[in-house]
């Protein structure tokens, strides 16, 4: 994007109707609404972000089989469980930065609201697997070891670098945040936030979709995935693709005088993972030959989780990098 080429964004901005609209960015760093749940996002999206890098680096690096599905896997739920530090100091910091002051419940639900709602999931889904009378159930035994592991290393973890995120001095906006409330104009049909979020998503997946095929076949289909350098390459792009049109959507918005772009930012990447889901829909019924009401089941379960992640992550990259797209405009410009 010639966005994030800095000679051509020193000249867009000079262009740019946000210097005569100057009265825009009070506004622009005022706390959105439920910044609490953003902060969780957020940090959320972080942990799952870190986990996802180290996993690929050591499986690029050799030392993750992937013939060994369940190494790959325990890797995996361990690294994410160690991630609790970047996790709770990335969601206190965010919100200390959004002028929160309910501490306790934002290391809460960063350490057990997303993690929560995939155990329920998977919790849900083992007892249908249990019901079948299934060798694929996972014992009574693993289901309390995931439990220890999660109030016993995560949570004190995200409680861990949620205490460094609050020591942390909080950041100084460039610009100063006018006390009341500016009215944002009518917006055009295609800046309203249902579309421009919907339009965001497409080409994430579309930077993705092609290899989302190979990862399904080899989950689904029992094959053996080889090519994780391809598939640190791809996420690389990914993550360039996701950063480059949530900074495109979040400059045509505050060109319309909308200052609303924290949980825009969130969103419009984090669509993707929508796309994502619909992909797995019409992977089932073109690809697999499932019958059963338990196998579809496990399926669907199964594939919300990932979209879930996908979610977080998608979102988090795009919610840094507009961030740091409006920080960088504020802080170029002078405004009273």
């Amino acid at each position: 994007s010639p966005l994030l080429s800095p000679p051509l964004l020193s000249s867009a901005l000079l262009c740019s109707p946000l210097l005569s609209r100057a009265r825009v960015s009070p506004r622009s760093f005022r706390p959105p609404p439920m910044p609490m749940l953003l902060s969780v996002s957020v940090g959320t999206g972080v942990q799952t972000l870190t986990m996802s890098v180290i996993t690929m680096v050591f499986a690029v690096l050799g030392f993750l089989s992937p013939a060994n599905r369940g190494g790959l896997m325990t890797a995996m739920l361990l690294l994410f469980v160690f991630m609790g530090v970047p996790a709770g100091f990335s969601s206190a910091f965010l919100h200390k930065t959004l002028k929160g002051t309910e501490w306790k419940k934002n290391i809460l639900l960063t350490s057990c609201l997303f993690v929560g709602i995939i155990f329920t999931i998977f919790f849900v889904l083992n007892f249908f697997v249990w019901g079948e009378k299934s060798s694929g159930a996972v014992p009574f035994g693993t289901l309390f070891a995931l439990l220890v592991l999660w109030f016993g290393i995560s949570v004190p973890l995200v409680f861990l670098g949620a205490y460094f995120g609050y020591r942390r001095k909080a950041v100084d906006f460039p610009v100063r945040v006018n006390q009341i409330p500016r009215q944002i104009p009518e917006q055009v049909w295609y800046m309203k936030p249902a579309f421009s979020v919907v339009v965001g998503g497409v080409l994430p997946f579309g930077a993705v979709f092609i290899e989302l095929f190979f990862i399904l076949s080899s989950i689904w289909l029992h094959q053996f995935y080889y090519v994780f350098g391809f598939l640190m390459l791809v996420f690389v792009i990914l993550v360039i693709t996701c950063a480059e049109i949530t900074i495109v959507m979040c400059y045509f918005q505050l060109c319309a005088e909308d200052y609303n772009w924290w949980w825009r930012s969130f969103l419009t990447s984090g669509s993707s993972a929508g796309y994502m889901f619909a992909y797995s829909v019409f992977y089932f019924f073109t690809k697999l030959e499932i019958t059963k009401f338990v196998s579809g089941l496990l399926y669907f379960g199964y594939m919300s989780i990932a979209a879930l992640v996908f979610f977080v992550s998608t979102g988090t990259i795009g919610f840094y990098a507009c961030y740091w797209f409006v920080w960088k405009i504020f802080s170029a410009i002078k405004v009273d």
